[in-house]
């Protein structure tokens, strides 16, 4: 068989790249060929699988402390990974996070730096956030839409959320207690009018303007496209090209719920293996009731036991594989 390695991240325990070469080891085992496609959805990942960094910038962290982000610049095209600059885990967690006074300053630092630089094309991948800000303080960094003029700004979505409902959704993940939830979203109602009249965008009915605590939102404000973030990888990894000569495609992430099937990676690879006639298996660290059906799916926790599972995913990627084969 000729395969398609095309898994997203096993947040915290593997990387994608990771996970692509352990399915690739296990087809050349047992004599099949593989392609690597590590793919990502927008969340953290997206920097790797669009090309890894290449430069470094010091910027303004979600809670003020300025720390270091990785990000990519070739050729005129930027890649930018808002976790890297305002991500929950910079904050120290949901424990360490200020849900109020987190701030997405940073990202609009490395915006403005990737324009100074040349950038025509800026891509923002914008799961991982700390911040509730509707995406003010990236605005408040940027300046204005015209520092934007001339330059396409993608914004890679992890998810649909409106971004009214930003707080409600996410709110809690990030450390927010009910009353900083109705707090946020407060905030983030009064954004909406305050973007109406600064520039002139009603943000409220945007599809995807909730992600990032509403930077979605903020950015298409000044003018950027917001697109779900599997999409804009799978087209620059060639994916669907690369399906074309595929007999089966491996995909997989950390867990499996109906969630993945809604703008994540094992949705948006199913769907598009599905339109070229390629058969899918899923691979993930734990799969819930309400997969059965939609994909067939092995989890490493009930093939492994839950501690291996966590600690060498991989491995246990490849030897699943090789137990199927």
């Amino acid at each position: 068989m000729h395969i398609i390695a095309a898994p997203d991240k096993y947040k915290g325990t593997a990387t994608a790249a990771e996970i692509a070469g352990a399915i690739a080891r296990a087809a050349a085992e047992v004599g099949h060929t593989c392609r690597e496609v590590p793919l990502a959805d927008g969340g953290d990942g997206t920097l790797e699988a669009l090309g890894g960094a290449n430069r470094e910038s010091t910027v303004t962290g979600p809670l003020g402390d300025p720390v270091k982000a990785q990000w990519r610049l070739d050729a005129g095209l930027a890649v930018i990974e808002m976790a890297r600059t305002s991500g929950l885990v910079l904050a120290g967690g949901a424990e360490g996070n200020d849900p109020l006074a987190a701030s997405t300053v940073g990202v609009g630092e490395l915006i403005a730096e990737a324009v100074d630089n040349g950038a025509k094309k800026i891509v923002v991948g914008v799961g991982g956030s700390a911040t509730t800000d509707g995406g003010l303080g990236a605005i408040e960094a940027i300046g204005s839409p015209e520092q934007l003029r001339g330059i396409d700004v993608v914004v890679a979505c992890d998810v649909r959320t409106h971004f009214t409902d930003a707080a409600a959704v996410f709110g809690p993940q990030k450390g927010a207690s009910s009353a900083q939830v109705a707090m946020l979203t407060n905030r983030l109602n009064a954004l909406v009018d305050s973007y109406k009249g600064r520039f002139g965008v009603d943000v409220s009915g945007l599809e995807r303007a909730g992600a990032a605590g509403g930077l979605a939102g903020g950015l298409a404000a000044l003018g950027a496209r917001l697109e779900d973030g599997f999409q804009i990888v799978a087209d620059q990894a060639g994916l669907s090209d690369a399906l074309e000569a595929a007999d089966l495609v491996i995909t997989g992430e950390g867990f499996i719920d109906n969630e993945s099937f809604d703008g994540k990676v094992v949705g948006g690879v199913t769907q598009l293996a599905n339109a070229h006639d390629v058969s899918v298996l899923a691979i993930a660290g734990d799969v819930f009731d309400g997969v059965d059906g939609r994909v067939e799916a092995i989890s490493l926790t009930e093939e492994f036991g839950r501690d291996r599972a966590m600690e060498a995913p991989a491995t246990c990627v490849y030897e699943a594989l090789l137990a199927r084969w």
